[in-house]
Formats: C-alpha cells, structure tokens, sequence
C-alpha cells in the first residue's frame, strides 16, 4: 500500500502561526521534501524536529520528483514544506500532487498561511471573487500580453512582488489599468514591520518615487467596473419582434420571447408591434 503526501503550510514570518497539527504531521512523517533545506532545518530545530530531509525545489522537481514519488509507492509517508506559505500554490509542488494524483497516492493538505489570501483579507477590496497572479514575467513582451489579458477582469487581482522590482510593476500595473486604479500594497505580512497601504496606483507610483520598497509585496488590485449592458429600447424591442414575425412566428408568440430576454413588457412589446 503507497503512503501518503501531506502539504504542510509552513509561516511566512511568523513562528506562532505554525499549527499542532503541522508539528504533528512533520514528527510522524518518514521523511520531508523542502525547498531550501537551509531554511526549513531553521523551522525544524526550533520545533525540535529530527526527520531525514530532501530537497525539492523548481530547478530539480523532475528528478527529484520521481525520486519521491517512488518512496511513496513503496510505502513510505512524505512532508512537503516551501520556505513559507502553502506548498503546490503557486510552487513547483503542483507537479507533485499531479504526480501523486496519476498515481494513486493520496494527497492530504495540512492548512496555514497563505500570503495571497492573508493581503487579500485585509486589502479592503472585494474579496467575493478574485484571481491570482502570482508573479509576472520579467519578459516583457509576455508580461505585456499577461496585462492585456486582465484589461476587462472584473475580479479582484493578487501578484506577488519582490522589492527590488516594485516600481517597474507599479508603472506596468498604471499603464495597463489607469492612475484610478484601487490597489493595497501589502508587505512583510504577519513580520514585525507588517504594513499594508491603500490607494489609488497613481499614488503608489509617486509614493515609491521618493521612497524605497522593503519587503516582500503582495499587491492585491481591485477589478473593472462591471460594464452595464446598454438598455433596449422599446423601438429596439418591437423591431426584434418584427423580425421574428417575418420569420414566421405568431406575433404574440414573439412579443413574449423578446420580452423574456430584453426586461420589457410583454404586453407593450404586442400593442407597440401592432400599431406599426
């Protein structure tokens, strides 16, 4: 029988927001799949945790993947941590769980911090529907097209930025959707000097003119503006039911249907048809 792979969200600057059952989860487990070994040790020592380690990261999750995944088969169990937050968002270990998942190895989450959500909690923006975007190329070409994707995405938008390059995508981010823009600026989240600032992306921009960005960012920007279908008019609906009409349908067949998708009144749509 395989074993199991448990997703153990680790913090993301904050030891107390590290979970009994994370503890728990990483003590029982045969072995733990880290990033960076270096800094997952760190979390280990001070929970006092002696498990055998191996890494896992974006430059050998091929390898390294089937090399897990095979120990999995055999029936060991397997911690998966990221230096912070939630592994397999946004992470190298979705190729894992899509491993796991062709497989037959049973995949468990063991919840904690998640960045995108924790700025999206507390942006002040709407939080009912949104996307994540994590972090944009820095090609230009294709970070151009990924902007111009999101020109009409009315949902609430999540990226992820380092600061050594927040005020190039502060520009791209105006230019692509307006100075007008809503956006919070979340950064160090759950750190000491935890900070989030709400404005326009105008004022972000001059904001950053004058001051330097430190800090791991989560930029959460507000969607579109849902665009208003134009009204039809009266005139408008009387003409679709002419057509329909013509085309052989019963006039007060027709009024009916029209009415159905336009919002206007059935019995206006017939008095309107008849008169003309």
């Amino acid at each position: 029988m395989s074993g199991t792979l448990y997703l153990v969200a680790t913090p993301i600057g904050n030891l107390g927001d590290f979970s009994p059952r994370a503890v728990e989860t990483l003590e029982a487990a045969d072995f733990i799949a880290a990033e960076d070994t270096r800094v997952s040790v760190k979390l280990l020592n001070h929970f006092n945790i002696k498990k055998p380690l191996v890494s896992y990261h974006e430059h050998n999750h091929v390898s390294a993947g089937q090399s897990i995944l095979a120990r999995l088969l055999a029936g060991e169990s397997c911690a998966l941590v990221t230096d912070a937050g939630t592994p397999a968002i946004s992470d190298p270990g979705e190729d894992l769980v899509r491993l796991c998942g062709e497989n037959g190895v049973e995949v468990l989450s063991i919840p904690g911090c998640c960045a995108a959500v924790n700025a999206l909690a507390v942006s002040g923006l709407p939080t009912g529907r949104f996307t994540f975007e994590g972090f944009l190329t820095v090609n230009k070409k294709s970070r151009r097209a990924h902007l111009d994707s999101l020109q009409g995405e009315e949902r609430t938008m999540i990226f992820h930025e380092a600061p050594h390059k927040l005020r190039a995508t502060l520009e791209d981010l105006r230019t692509a959707f307006g100075p007008e823009r809503r956006v919070a600026l979340c950064r160090e989240l759950t750190k000491l000097h935890e900070e989030t600032m709400r404005c326009t992306l105008g004022e972000a921009v001059v904001y950053y003119e004058t001051h330097d960005p430190k800090g791991e960012y989560v930029l959460v920007v507000a969607g579109a503006e849902q665009r208003e279908e134009a009204a039809v008019t009266l005139e408008d609906g009387v003409s679709q039911v002419r057509t329909l009409v013509e085309g052989g349908m019963r006039l007060k067949d027709a009024a009916k249907e029209v009415s159905a998708h336009t919002g206007l009144s059935k019995n206006e749509l017939y008095a309107a048809a008849l008169e003309r």
